[in-house]
Order: structure tokens, then sequence, then C-alpha cells
């Protein structure tokens, strides 16, 4: 999974065709997806082998996963003009036979085992690329002959060639890692006008363009992953709402929290099952755009005592469907050219902003241009209270308290009055209201 930040903390984007079953509901906020395909945990445990990848249907039998990802369409122009797919130990083109001039292995196998997920409500996507995939585009044309080429194989289209027989999966994953954007739009409009509706993604500007329906936040390998999340300057999930509700062009795109599903699931990032059913829960109450976690991967969940359940559980005791909006008030409204200690708290624009350091900044971040000031701690409804949340007209004004009428001051100490720092030289009782 991708491992740098900004752009790539978004491992992957949807786009939900749901040519299947209907009983997925993308608009709830207790959603889990899980990975599969991979075989992370026999990557790591070689000689566990009882304990690899299972089937995919072994994990459809779970209520605590609704989305299956399969991982990885890994070669977009392979030997004979299509794709290639490594599923690692379930097939792959070493293992399994390939059709015929191609590297594309025949999967046919497992045509049972989606439309038994797809039969328990499970929607089950394509993901392309991976963190050694082969993919992009060099042209418009090709990016639509290979939209093509995967509704074809895939998706609602027909061919001789389809790995996963007459199995229909419900939409594509894209899991870019490497390369460029370039012609993604494309390719993702071109899906999107052969299913009618559809999508996913994980791309800079392709994502401010593009119709998505989901996207997965990778919080881990990066600064700005779950063992940050009490850092103002690290923990950013508020920068992906603002952008999902005022940027995306859908503005009912879910975003998920990306997560490790075990230690050995990733060089860092992880945390207990605890930590983030908390992060979690309180980003549901935080922000309208959360839709649920996203987890890397089938294997490492289910060797690490399930760890998927505990954070469904959790999230479906918060509530699937509704949301009640913070008040803004109680939170003091942020002031233009006052100046802001670190940690300083403010209500402007519909959220509730900390400061990463001193600054006199606007608070903006949507994401993926992150390079901001501010952090959202919450979106919130109504007014800011007065007060300037705690900063001053000028700077070194952290820890000097607002002047109080009717204290008595004397000489050496300090007060704050109509955003001005006062230093007292004699016994005084107030600034007067001409000041």
């Amino acid at each position: 999974m991708v491992s740098t930040s900004l752009v790539h903390l978004v491992s992957s984007v949807l786009l939900f065709l749901l040519s299947g079953t209907v009983a997925f509901d993308n608009s709830r906020f207790d959603n889990v997806a899980v990975y599969w395909g991979q075989n992370s945990y026999g990557a790591v445990h070689g000689t566990d082998t009882a304990n690899f990848q299972k089937r995919v249907s072994a994990y459809c039998q779970d209520n605590s996963i609704d989305v299956i990802p399969i991982a990885f369409v890994n070669v977009f122009f392979g030997p004979g003009g299509l794709p290639s797919m490594n599923l690692a130990n379930t097939c792959n083109p070493t293992d399994n036979a390939t059709f015929p001039g191609t590297n594309l292995p025949n999967c046919a196998s497992l045509a049972s085992d989606i439309k038994t997920c797809q039969s328990k409500g499970k929607i089950l996507t394509l993901s392309l690329g991976g963190a050694t995939g082969s993919v992009g585009f060099q042209s418009d044309d090709q990016a639509n002959s290979f939209a093509q080429t995967v509704w074809d194989l895939f998706l609602g289209g027909s061919s001789s060639t389809r790995p996963f027989g007459d199995a229909v999966l419900d939409g594509v994953d894209l899991d870019i890692e490497g390369g460029g954007s370039d012609h993604y739009v494309t390719f993702v409009n071109r899906i999107r006008s052969l299913a009618g509706s559809a999508g996913k993604n994980a791309l800079g500007g392709v994502l401010n363009t593009a119709v998505f329906d989901a996207i997965y936040v990778q919080f881990y390998n990066n600064p700005c992953g779950l063992t940050h999340f009490t850092e103002p300057n690290g923990w950013d999930f508020g920068i992906w709402d603002q952008w999902a509700r005022t940027v995306s062009p859908n503005k009912n795109v879910k975003v998920y929290i990306g997560a490790p599903a075990s230690p050995t699931a990733a060089g860092s990032g992880y945390v207990d099952p605890g930590t983030i059913s908390s992060i979690a829960i309180q980003m549901r109450k935080s922000f309208p755009s959360f839709g649920g976690v996203m987890l890397w991967d089938a294997s490492q969940a289910v060797n690490n005592n399930n760890y998927h359940t505990a954070i469904k559980n959790a999230l479906v005791a918060a509530g699937g469907t509704g949301f009640v909006f913070p008040t803004c008030s109680g939170t003091p409204a942020w002031v233009s050219g006052m100046n802001y200690p670190g940690t300083s708290k403010v209500a402007f624009g519909g959220y509730i902003w900390e400061s990463k350091f001193f600054t006199n900044t606007q608070p903006s971040a949507a994401a993926p241009n992150t390079n901001s000031d501010w952090t959202a701690l919450s979106a919130c409804s109504g007014s800011g209270s007065s007060g300037g949340g705690g900063g001053t007209g000028g700077g070194g004004c952290s820890g000097v308290s607002d002047w109080a009428s009717g204290q008595v001051y004397v000489g050496g100490q300090q007060a704050i009055f109509k955003q001005v720092l006062f230093a007292l030289s004699l016994v005084v009782k107030l600034p007067t209201d001409s000041l």
C-alpha cells in the first residue's frame, strides 16, 4: 500500500457499480472494507502455511466485513494486450493456467466464491495497481481502451477471456502507487459511462475532477498515521472531510480510515483494536463524510484475533446512520489579523480548528493540498463564540489572561483587552473603553 503523504495518503478510491447485490449501503457510517488477494500474512510468516490466505468466500461468512477489494490487477498492458492479475497463493500467472497468448490467469474457480459473497450482501471490487504494479496510461485513447477491457473482463461486459467467468464484480478500486495520474480521469469517466454509474480512485488531481463514491485514506506508513492521532501536525482526517464536502465533485463521497490489520501488515502505523475503535468513533461523531474503516488485509486481520470484528462492533454501537453536527458555540470564532499560539482552537467556516503552531493565517486545508497552519478537529454548526480563541493582537501573549472588570492590577502585571497586550507600570483598575 502507499507509503508517502499528501496525495498518496489515499490508498484507493472507489467506483461502486453494484451490478449484483444491493444490500450494501455506502451512505452508512459503520462500513468495514478489508482487502483480499495478497496473502499479506503469508508474506511475513512463510512457514505458517496453515494460516495463509484462504479463498475469498471464507471471509464472506463474516458479518464484520462489508466490502472486499480483490487485489491486484498489477499489469495494465501485458502480452496479447490484456492485463495480468496476481492473487498470491489463490490464483496467479505462474501457478495457474493463463489465457492463450497472455499472462492473464484463469481464476474461474473463484466465480462461485464471488457470487456467494454477493448473495450475503457483500460487495467485491477489482483493485488496480498495488505497490509494484506496472500501470499507467500514455494517452486518453489508451485509458478509454483499458476501461473497455476492464468492463469486458471483470464487470458488466462480455469476453471469452473473463478471469472470473460469469461472475460480475461490483466496482473498481484504484490503488495507484507509482507513475503519474495522467489520463485516469478519462479511465474513470469511461467506466462510469459504461456502467451508468460507478467509482473509486486515489490520485492527486484526479480526486478533484472525477466522481468517486469512497476514498480509503492510508493512515499508516506516513507521518499522518494513526500513531500520530494526538498531534495537531500529524492527524489530518479533517482535511479530507473538508475536501469531500467542498471540493469533491461528489459531495456525498465517503472517507474511510485506512489501517494495517496487524503489526506485520505495515512498516508503521499499527494501533491496537481499542485505539483504532476509539479514533474511528470520534471521527464518526465529528465528520459527516466518515464512512468506516479500511484494513490491509484479510489474512492479517483474521490472524490477529479477528482485528476487524472489534472495529465493526464499535462502529455499529456508535450508530450506522444519522449525523448530528457538533456545535460551534463554545469555541471562540477565528478573528482576522489575530496571532494564535500553537494548539489554539477556533471556529471558522463550519469547522473547529486547532493551530499546529504560531500563526495568523485563515484556517483552511482541503486535501490533497494539506500545507496549512491549522488542522480541522471537527465539523460544526452555528457560530463560534466571541473571544478569538486565545489569540492576541501581537506575538508572545500565550498564557496572558484577559482583562477583568473590577480587578485591581499592580505594576508589572499584564492583561489583554480588545486584542491588545497591556503591561502595567502603576496600580490601575481598568483600561478605558476609549482605548
